[in-house]
């Protein structure tokens, strides 16, 4: 096999390999609420032959009913907004807490970004509307920011539900994203057709093996007759 058949059999080798670490990740992530999949495409490439391309699969999940308070899920295009030590990042919801302070914070301890900045709750009876107003006792102390990126941005993963945006973000408007509360989001993953995802490329794997065997083996064999013949 030529330097460039090996090349491009590299290329494809690491593209299915990709492929088998995206789908192994999404099953180990399954049964985590806010989980969303990560897809991995092949792009060819002019001189180079098939490279892998992942993307976030922001598709909803279900919802889950948890009666919980602090569990917050959105139903819509669109995240919170946290505050972490490195900046500001987007989730999708999750099972919130109050700290010493009460300030509204995730399961990491970063703040939950309302309109005017962290949230704090005073005491009393609290609940958070559809439209993300976070109300205690009737009155309204702060509304949840809901963003989504702009079309050119980018999401970075961090962590399993956190993620990083590379570009702007603008709010949503009125009504195109409600607030669930005592509800948490799903995984996006379907373990069903990620199984049958995991079978297919394995077979497809072991199939180029076979065909990069087959054919290294034929130029072998080629290679040693034509230095036979006088």
């Amino acid at each position: 096999m030529g330097p460039d058949a090996l090349k491009r059999a590299g290329h494809a080798f690491r593209y299915w390999e990709a492929r088998q670490e995206a789908v192994a990740h999404n099953l180990a992530n399954a049964s985590t609420p806010g989980f969303k999949g990560e897809r991995v495409f092949a792009r060819l490439l002019e001189g180079v032959g098939v490279v892998p391309q992942g993307k976030v699969d922001l598709r909803g999940g279900g919802l889950s009913d948890t009666g919980r308070p602090l569990d917050l899920a959105l139903d819509g295009d669109g995240f919170l907004v946290v505050e972490t030590e490195t900046g500001e990042r987007l989730v999708r919801g999750g099972s919130f807490q109050l700290d010493a302070t009460r300030t509204l914070v995730d399961a990491h301890g970063n703040p939950v970004q309302g309109d005017s900045g962290p949230i704090m709750l005073p005491e009393g009876e609290f609940e958070i509307t559809p439209r993300g107003e976070v109300r205690v006792d009737g009155a309204t102390v702060a509304t949840l920011r809901i963003e989504r990126p702009e079309e050119n941005a980018k999401l970075w993963r961090e962590g399993e539900t956190q993620f990083r945006l590379d570009g702007d973000s603008v709010g949503v408007e009125e009504g195109e994203v409600k607030v669930r509360q005592g509800h948490l989001e799903d995984s996006n993953v379907d373990p069903v057709g990620s199984l049958v995802d995991m079978i297919e490329i394995q077979r497809a794997y072991s199939a180029l093996q076979r065909s990069v065997l087959v054919v290294d083996g034929v130029m072998d064999r080629i290679s040693n007759d034509l230095g036979r013949v006088k």
